[in-house]
């Protein structure tokens, strides 16, 4: 590992933060901690901590010695000055003194003596920092470094390759106790230049920014170089069906499995959003004829334990046409794990005077033989972030096995870290969206009702997928959104692109729940005189699209088994055909006759198959210019003809949206069909 401090730039960030009244200590504190949080073989996702020693004004404009420590929520990475909450230093060292000191009243003093009061809680490891009395306190949670004390001998390991310039400390949960205990440490070798945490990480120290860094850069780079002697194979492969079934039959099935009905709330699911991960690394760690030691050992370190659990889920190896065996399978691991889980939190929360409320208890991470991993999460930022916490595991378990045998905290350690309040505010308080958890597909997303009724999904929680013919539009359209969407070109009209559409979606999502077809053109013509070869193209579009479409999406419903919803924009033209306008409504009829058969056909496994009726929505259908031709052809403006119904007013593609995202919410509603019109009786349906 190499130092990627550089004088040049570090001068710039100090020079560009004295400009904003940000002193240069803090703001070189700001510069290493970013480039520690950049590397992801030391922290990842909020993990990890830094400090500095200053002095700063306090709100009445006296000045202060403070410790400036990195805030809860804050990822080193993308660190700025207001993530360095600056604690009054005395009354932090001054509990010292103190024989226990509990989380609450820890937090309590913490924030008692921000300088700030509005500022973010100090890191959970703040009385370390304080403790040490060196300026700068680096912390993260290095990969090869737990590779080391991940071990039986762990502590050993590190106390002859160190020799002296690292204290070693035991195991002790995060907080006063082990802040303490690392104070004495370093006190009865104050020449050493940081700390080992059997299994839990590393600090290192300096007078300077630079000089912490570069001993972190150092002491990782020590610990790498011990892992590449001795080495022994590891993960030899077990037996694998030869035919190895595809990730798009694959994940439905997990996905499916991982989820669990909601106990309050009828026909609802707690469902989860898939990340797959098969780097040559993965495979072979979940391949090997070991696995199910090595994998179920524990967490590399107690920082990950809220985002992936404590142990993964190990599938068998799935085959290739025995999807059902699969699902099976997979079924009944899923239910073992979540048995183990609830175990596991009954003998613990016994242990703990039965004051902890349980969490679910769904994996986080799936491995499965022949395959890869996955992450999950309630949202796609979530599952990436246990996709990343578990191939970072994977690379500390590979390195530990290799040179020893990897061995993790105790189940009540994992316990009383997983269950931890000061751990369970990173994840923070906020509500859940209506819709999280969930994957909607809505085609013709690159047009005006298309990309609104994305975006209006999106902002209920929704992962979104954005089909388009129109790639440029597609992507606007989910750059426009932001976040995770993502664009995908499909036509519709092609059956081998809706598939490969929908198997895309599978492989980045993990499934589908809710697909809203969309697309659709409007060919025109008395249909006595009309050409057949325009009538066939109107219906390839306007009903076998969404036919193809509904098809794909009830595959990977019934895959998964938590029901979905179908949702399908007919046009008021099923209801109410307009004078030359047959080559457009005639299949737009028969696809409200197919939104009832869907419903029909699979309201028993959970699936909803509902529609819109919208009249005149600004779109690709109904262009400026039809608009111009329309109004003139009756004598009107523009606007007296875009609100001509009964309530005077224009309807938007935001108000379709709308009404899709209430069919999509209506756990108990199927073969409706909501007119969006503004009011027009001849259109209605009772």
């Amino acid at each position: 590992m190499e130092s990627r401090f550089v004088e040049r730039d570090a001068e710039a960030m100090a020079d560009r933060y004295a400009k904003a009244g940000v002193g240069r200590d803090l703001a070189l504190r700001v510069y290493t901690t970013r480039l520690l949080g950049e590397d992801k073989k030391l922290v990842l996702h909020g993990g990890g901590n830094t400090s500095v020693k200053t002095v700063v004004p306090d709100l009445l404009g006296d000045d202060v010695e403070v410790l400036c420590v990195k805030g809860t929520g804050w990822d080193m990475g993308t660190m700025e000055p207001p993530g360095m909450p600056a604690v009054r230093l005395a009354p932090l060292r001054k509990l010292r003194a103190r024989e226990a000191v509990s989380d609450e009243e820890m937090v309590r003093v913490q924030r008692a003596n921000l300088i700030d009061p509005m500022a973010p809680n100090p890191s959970v490891e703040t009385l370390l920092h304080a403790f040490i009395p060196h300026k700068f306190v680096d912390h993260t949670h290095s990969t090869a470094i737990l590779s080391l004390t991940d071990q039986p001998d762990g502590e050993q390991i590190c106390t002859e390759l160190y020799d002296g310039r690292m204290g070693i400390v035991p195991y002790i949960m995060p907080g006063f106790a082990l802040a303490k205990r690392s104070a004495e440490i370093y006190e009865a070798n104050p020449k050493a230049e940081g700390l080992i945490l059997h299994k839990h990480g590393i600090f290192t120290f300096g007078a300077s920014a630079r000089e912490a860094y570069e001993r972190m850069i150092e002491m990782v780079s020590l610990a790498e170089a011990r892992l590449k002697r001795n080495r022994k194979a590891v993960f030899v492969t077990a037996q694998l069906p030869q035919t190895r079934a595809a990730l798009a039959a694959v994940a439905p099935i997990v996905r499916g499995a991982c989820s669990l009905k909601d106990e309050k709330v009828e026909g609802a699911w707690r469902r989860l959003i898939l990340e797959f991960r098969d780097s040559d690394a993965v495979k072979n760690f979940a391949d090997g004829a070991e696995a199910r030691r090595y994998s179920q050992s524990g967490v590399v370190t107690p920082d990950h334990t809220i985002r992936t659990k404590n142990w993964p889920l190990l599938l068998s190896a799935p085959q290739e046409g025995k999807d059902d065996a699969f699902k099976r399978a997979a079924g009944a691991a899923v239910t073992a794990f979540i048995e183990n889980y609830q175990a596991y939190f009954a003998r613990n929360n016994t242990r703990a005077g039965n004051t902890k409320k349980m969490l679910d208890p769904l994996p986080r991470v799936v491995l499965v033989p022949g395959l890869g991993l996955f992450g999950l999460g309630r949202s796609k930022k979530d599952a990436k972030i246990a996709a990343d916490l578990a191939e970072a595991a994977i690379e500390t378990v590979t390195d530990a096995e290799a040179i020893g045998r990897f061995e993790s905290i105790s189940e009540a350690d994992m316990f009383d870290v997983e269950y931890w309040s000061l751990e369970q505010a990173k994840l923070g308080a906020a509500k859940e969206l209506p819709l999280a958890g969930q994957i909607a597909v809505v085609t013709g997303a690159g047009g005006a009702i298309g990309a609104a009724t994305a975006k209006t999904f999106a902002a209920a929680g929704a992962e979104v997928a954005l089909l388009d013919k129109d790639e440029d539009a597609a992507r606007a359209a989910a750059k426009a959104i932001g976040g995770a969407a993502l664009a995908v070109v499909c036509d519709v009209t092609d059956a081998n692109s809706v598939r490969a559409a929908f198997d895309r979606v599978v492989a980045h999502f993990g499934g589908v729940d809710i697909v809203v077809s969309n697309a659709g053109a409007a060919w025109q013509g008395r249909i006595g005189e009309v050409d057949e070869e325009i009538l066939r193209k109107s219906f390839e579009l306007n009903f076998y699209g969404h036919q193809r479409v509904a098809q794909n999406a009830v595959r990977i419903m019934l895959a998964q088994g938590t029901g979905g919803c179908l949702l399908f924009n007919v046009s008021k033209q099923a209801i109410n055909p307009g004078p030359n306008f047959g080559p457009y409504g005639l299949p737009k009829a028969a696809t409200l006759f197919l939104v009832r058969q869907y419903a029909l056909d699979y309201g028993a496994d959970g699936i909803r198959a509902n529609a819109v009726n919208a009249d005149r929505i600004r779109s690709g259908i109904l262009t400026e210019e039809m608009i111009a031709q329309r109004a003139g052809a009756r004598g009107l403006s523009e606007k007296d003809y875009m609100s001509g119904n009964l309530l005077a007013r224009e309807v938007t593609a935001e108000d379709v949206a709308q009404a899709f995202l209430a069919q999509a919410l209506a756990l108990k509603t199927t073969a409706d069909v909501t007119t969006v019109d503004g009011g027009n009786i001849a259109a209605a349906l009772r």
